[in-house]
């Protein structure tokens, strides 16, 4: 892969959400060509069509493109887990990068990488265990979901595609994700922390997310797994605390398992409440700096 200061044709999926619309900003102020690959009727010379749930692309979205990075799938939290809202979380991340991954194959003598979207729900329920890219899946339906799509890149990868699989943990802005979200309590006085409070949280801010998925696409020797966390996990009560301290706000309410398992379903044990205490191995090997490493420098410069 050329150097990301060199001017190269990147491809992406995902471009309308947080970090999507985001990345599409920065690479082209990077000076790369970007190009959209859209559900809906192109609005500009610069968007292509697919339609994933059907395995289709448009035959022209990757014309000339030495990358592609593919962010697009259904919000595992966007609703309360019901057997169909779980059907669309896995459909689309397996029929998406399906999709994708053999558009690439079929480009393999012009695509250099593939960086597809993954999830630290790869990794299960995992208590106090300090996890790395080396360790073995969890159980539980994100995991499963997780692994399913991971596996779903396979046609790029034995084209001979450099292929990263981008494990991100919970990506913090202002603008949209898990923080917008509560923040409106947080604001008010009543936000804290989720159940007991005790499990790990990877967290990352969104500039550092953008800058790992740069420094991806520069760094040829990087392939497989890769997190996307900060290198300093946190367990929920701190993090909340830290919200708290960054609004100059109380953050000592606590939402009990029982409300989050009636708000969210399944996804309160599998998500809320899920302990994973990932770390950026592959990252900080490669000698990625991050510019957030502490949580309460990171929740002061968003917020």
């Amino acid at each position: 892969m050329p150097e990301a200061t060199n001017q190269t044709a990147v491809a992406v999926t995902g471009s309308s959400g947080l970090i999507g619309s985001a990345l599409v900003r920065m690479l082209s102020a990077d000076g790369h060509v970007v190009r959209r690959i859209v559900r809906r009727e192109p609005r500009s010379a610069d968007e292509f069509r697919w339609d994933p749930g059907r395995h289709e692309i448009d035959d022209a979205a990757l014309d000339g493109v030495d990358a592609v990075i593919h962010l697009a799938g259904v919000g595992v939290a966007d609703k309360r887990w019901s057997d169909a809202h779980k059907r669309a979380v896995l459909d689309s991340r397996v029929d998406g990068t399906t999709t994708i991954a053999e558009a690439v194959a079929r480009r393999r003598d012009r695509v250099q990488v593939l960086l597809s979207a993954s999830a630290v729900g790869y990794y299960g329920e995992r208590g106090e265990q300090v996890l790395d890219e080396s360790d073995l899946p969890g159980t539980g339906f994100l995991a499963d979901v997780v692994q399913q799509w991971e596996a779903s890149t396979a046609p790029a990868s034995e084209a001979g595609v450099r292929t990263v699989v981008m494990r991100s943990g919970v990506v913090l802005a202002a603008e949209g994700g898990a923080l917008a979200k509560v923040l409106p309590l947080f604001k008010l006085g009543v936000g804290g922390k989720l159940g007991a409070g005790r499990q790990w949280m990877p967290w990352i801010a969104l500039s550092d997310e953008l800058a790992a998925i740069r420094f991806l696409l520069a760094h040829d020797e990087i392939s497989g797994p890769v997190n996307l966390v900060a290198p300093e996990p946190v367990r929920n009560r701190d993090y909340t605390a830290a919200i708290g301290r960054a609004l100059h706000r109380p953050a000592i309410a606590r939402v009990p398992r029982f409300g989050l398992r009636l708000a969210f379903g399944g996804f309160a044990d599998e998500g809320a409440l899920v302990s994973q205490r990932v770390v950026p191995q592959k990252l900080l090997d490669a000698g990625f700096e991050f510019t957030y490493a502490d949580v309460d420098a990171a929740l002061r410069a968003i917020l």
